[in-house]
């Protein structure tokens, strides 16, 4: 059975996530805030180049899962962070490249997130939809509109985003906490 990766609910620990990965890598740590903030897959933050984000306001791109076109805006943070990211760096490069000079691919994020997840004392199981995971759960916490996420997911009925995200068995978890015979 695959394992059912969990977004991380608490603030504290994306904080300290942040931090770890600040302390290591400034490329994984952008990866890590660009993937909580757009809730892309990281297929998609992989497949960015450098010209996809230069000077723009918005990220615009044709998700490689779906087939289907997507434009969301840069919060300030995010800006910010690419900005100092590729100030040195060509158009027409990766945005993320390894340290052989080779496009990222999915399993070092995998392994990164892993890392700086079991370092900083999370226990959950994790992997790369574990940033998107992240990104829908807080959406939702924050502005409790999940007709809103569904179609930022491009998912087709609003029970899958809210199991998607965990909203579904938080629920179930608390039904369960509160009922006594």
């Amino acid at each position: 059975m695959k394992k059912i990766v969990e977004p991380l609910r608490s603030k504290l620990d994306i904080k300290n996530v942040e931090l770890y990965l600040a302390n290591k890598n400034i490329r994984n740590r952008l990866i890590f805030m660009l993937g909580i903030n757009s809730g892309l897959r990281v297929s998609d933050i992989l497949g960015l180049n450098v010209s996809d984000v230069r000077n723009k306001t918005h990220i615009e791109l044709n998700e490689k899962k779906t087939g289907k076109r997507k434009r969301f805006l840069l919060n300030n943070k995010i800006k910010q962070l690419l900005d100092e990211f590729i100030e040195n760096k060509n158009d027409n490069e990766p945005l993320f490249i390894s340290q052989k000079n080779k496009r990222l691919d999915r399993s070092q994020v995998y392994r990164m997130l892993n890392e700086a997840c079991r370092e900083v004392g999370i226990d959950v199981n994790i992997g790369t939809h574990t940033m998107r995971k992240t990104f829908g759960y807080h959406h939702y916490q924050q502005f409790r509109d999940v007709a809103l996420l569904q179609m930022i997911f491009n998912h087709s009925a609003p029970s899958i985003t809210l199991r998607y995200i965990g909203i579904s068995q938080d629920n179930i978890d608390r039904s369960y906490r509160m009922f006594e015979l």
